[in-house]
């Protein structure tokens, strides 16, 4: 596929995932632009991709509306203009049954990984509709069949999940598509560090999940809105 001249944000794009939506974007000629919580991660990305004009960064919560707008003004306005968002910030805990584990855990789960998909998708919105354009979230397996030990998580990915639907439904007349992906393990190194004894040839590498992000944000995929995509084939 090539991208190129269109412009793509990235949330989550410093993460292990992030870092291979970005490379494949990169690479079929895009320009990008990430927002970072810290220094490390985003010097990390660019360790990864290489020295590039065309990816560009700046520090924003995009769990805080407020915060996100701002980022989404400030990208566009550097991007031209936005044809896609990749909304893939988010985050994993399982500390326990929800008897044990604090009433924190549940609500950071949420903010990490469901609001931070409302602000973005919230923000991306009146830029996406004067042009069209693709949005594609990232839920969990564990949305699917459950999360024993982590009710959080897959509650707030489950939530991520509807709330996709939901908008496919709300734009599909206005030229926004959404869809959401749904991966199994994610074959990292901290997953791999996390679980030293499992069978990692059954986890997905995040290259594989990042081709089928960038097919669903790309004009190839036009047809295609609403749609939960499993990404978890070995598992």
């Amino acid at each position: 596929m090539k991208l190129d001249g269109r412009g793509f944000i990235v949330t989550g794009g410093t993460g292990n995932l992030g870092q291979a939506v970005v490379q494949a974007l990169l690479a079929a000629g895009a320009r990008v632009a990430v927002p970072y919580r810290s220094e490390d991660p985003w010097r990390e990305l660019h360790s990864v991709v290489g020295s590039t004009a065309a990816l560009w960064g700046c520090r924003a919560d995009v769990a805080d509306a407020e915060d996100a707008r701002r980022f989404f003004d400030s990208a566009v306005s550097w991007l031209e203009q936005l044809d896609g968002v990749a909304a893939l910030a988010g985050g994993y805990a399982g500390s326990g049954t929800l008897e044990v584990t604090s009433p924190g855990e549940w609500t950071d789960m949420m903010r990490i990984n469901l609001e931070t998909a409302h602000a973005t998708c919230r923000a991306a919105l009146p830029h996406l509709l004067a042009r069209g354009g693709s949005v594609v979230t990232v839920s969990s397996r564990l949305a699917e069949t459950g999360g024993p030990g982590a009710a959080a998580y897959a509650v707030s990915k489950a939530g991520v999940m509807a709330l996709t639907r939901a908008l496919a439904l709300e734009n599909k007349d206005r030229g926004v598509r959404f869809n959401c992906v749904v991966p199994g393990i994610i074959d990292t190194p901290p997953n791999r560090a996390a679980m030293p004894s499992a069978d990692v040839s059954r986890w997905t590498p995040p290259a594989e999940i990042a081709r089928v992000v960038v097919f669903l944000l790309a004009p190839e995929s036009s047809p295609v809105t609403g749609g939960v995509i499993p990404v978890h084939g070995r598992g």
